[in-house]
């Protein structure tokens, strides 16, 4: 654990960076529901993919002009000029395979009913009580089961820039399970907003 200027025992990375602070206190690891709201952090973990979140959370606002607030309904209407619009968008990452990927996905995920990309994603939740809390970053895993299980059932599904390591990523980050370490001061608030399901 580290322990900030507040006081505040926190995650180790949650105090090596400013941006990171308010993003580990008041986001990471808290439930987030809602089909726009999980293509967009679908599509954040994949731009991410290789890089530093840091970096992703840093242009995190250009993300959301670029593609309109990450509306499937909207960006599954981009043209080949809104393309080569992002990919000429410094704001973004400019990465062509994962800008195509995120266009793709739009398109398949514009035909699932409402509620059905939410109802999938938390599906594969674990229970718990089963997980132990981490007592450090070393008991925190890249993959599980669960996020190979999901990433598979992304791909079948048509959706693209899903591996079991970016899975498991949108898993801690939309509170499918609760990796902040043991003693964090978070901890208990993220899994008293109902965190994981089992």
């Amino acid at each position: 654990m580290v322990t900030g200027p507040d006081g505040k025992p926190r995650c180790p990375w949650g105090l090596s960076a400013e941006d990171y602070v308010a993003y580990h206190d008041s986001e990471w690891g808290r439930p987030v529901h809602g089909d726009d709201a999980l293509f967009e952090r679908l599509c954040l973990e994949a731009f991410q993919s290789g890089l530093s979140w840091i970096t992703i959370l840093r242009r995190r606002e250009s993300f959301r002009s670029a593609f309109d607030s990450f509306k499937i309904a909207s960006v599954a209407e981009f043209t080949d000029a809104d393309r080569e619009r992002l990919l000429a968008d410094p704001g973004i990452i400019r990465n062509r395979a994962k800008v195509d990927a995120t266009l793709a996905n739009a398109r398949v995920l514009a035909d699932w009913p409402a509620g059905e990309l939410d109802t999938l994603i938390w599906s594969y939740a674990p229970d718990a009580a089963k997980r132990p809390a981490p007592r450090t970053a070393a008991d925190v895993p890249p993959v599980t089961d669960e996020s190979t299980a999901l990433s598979k059932a992304l791909k079948k599904a048509g959706i693209r820039f899903v591996g079991p390591t970016t899975a498991y990523a949108l898993m801690q980050a939309c509170g499918l399970v609760n990796d902040h370490l043991a003693d964090c001061f978070v901890r208990d608030s993220v899994a008293s907003a109902g965190t994981a399901r089992g």
